[in-house]
């Protein structure tokens, strides 16, 4: 037996417990790692809260997680790795625990620590993937809205290591980071399209809405056309034309991406905040932080 973060119920954080679980089998093509590091993603929290529930529904006891890394401790047939080797990747069935079953696992560079790697499979993946949605190409201008957050940071510098000119909306306590990172910098709140178009007077050809923050229909003034606007965050994406990207379709860009981001962490070129880790048993403390927005980069549970 083995410990993992499980709920049996919908609600508060309180219905996250430490609870004794069997360790899983891996099936073909996936690996079991001893857990070393996982990410604390919102989307877990909008699971557990239910507000997923019609698009995710559970089947109770859930274990959330959907990244992270560890050493392999066995291996299915056609897995590609070997038993101690540390790896990285999305998860079967959860990644809260001290065990958990990753599919298409991408090697851990000594570089990268156990806390960045775990941090990077989906905010790195969904970054990618709308940037290669709005096909953003070198020379051309993307404003990501909600910057400071970890798929904004990582939006930012994939496009600029494109040759994409960058601008980023952000609260103050961010734009300096950001113009570290190759972006100009803007104040987000109201004025935000006035302090855009001083900053860019060349115009703006694509926007990445990672922010939720009800700048869309502003975002379209600013494209001229709904096409080059993509949110991952405000529902009201189809009441002005703009698509609302999940990922939950076949062959979804970004996918194949992993191995990439990787690399760029481990050269320096990629950087990720972790703001805080947590322990295992600490699982509700960390949710209750991300629901109050009070993170100011990645969470992550330490098994």
């Amino acid at each position: 037996m083995s410990q993992a973060i499980t709920f049996s119920e919908y609600g508060a954080p309180e219905v996250l417990k430490l609870t004794e679980v069997t360790p899983p089998e891996p099936g073909p093509g996936q690996v079991r790692i001893r857990v070393r590091a996982a990410s604390v993603n919102p989307l877990d929290v909008k699971i557990r809260s239910g507000l997923m529930a019609k698009a995710v529904p559970a089947h109770f006891p859930v274990m959330p997680g959907l990244d992270a890394a560890g050493v392999v401790d066995a291996v299915g047939d056609g897995a590609g790795v070997a038993v101690g080797d540390e790896v990285l990747g999305g998860t079967v069935g959860g990644g809260y625990g001290e065990y958990a079953l990753l599919e298409r696992p991408i090697a851990k560079p000594a570089a990268v620590s156990w806390e960045v790697a775990a941090s990077l499979v989906t905010v790195g993946r969904t970054a990618v993937r709308v940037l290669d949605e709005l096909g953003v190409r070198q020379g051309q201008t993307l404003l990501v809205h909600g910057a400071g957050g970890s798929v904004g940071t990582i939006a930012v510098q994939v496009a600029a290591a494109r040759g994409v000119s960058v601008l980023a909306t952000a609260g103050d306590h961010d734009l300096e980071r950001l113009t570290a990172l190759g972006a100009a910098a803007v104040r987000y709140g109201d004025g935000w399209l006035q302090r855009v178009r001083a900053a860019a007077p060349q115009g703006v050809d694509h926007v990445f809405d990672a922010s939720g923050a009800g700048v869309l229909a502003d975002s379209v003034t600013l494209t001229g056309d709904t096409a080059h606007v993509i949110t991952i965050a405000d529902m009201t994406a189809a009441q002005h034309g703009v698509r609302f990207s999940s990922g939950n379709t076949d062959h979804t860009p970004g996918q194949d991406s992993l191995p990439q981001l990787v690399q760029l962490a481990a050269d320096g070129r990629l950087t990720l905040p972790v703001w805080r880790t947590y322990p295992l048993a600490d699982a509700a403390h960390a949710h209750a932080d991300l629901e109050a927005r009070r993170n100011r980069g990645k969470a992550v549970l330490l098994p």
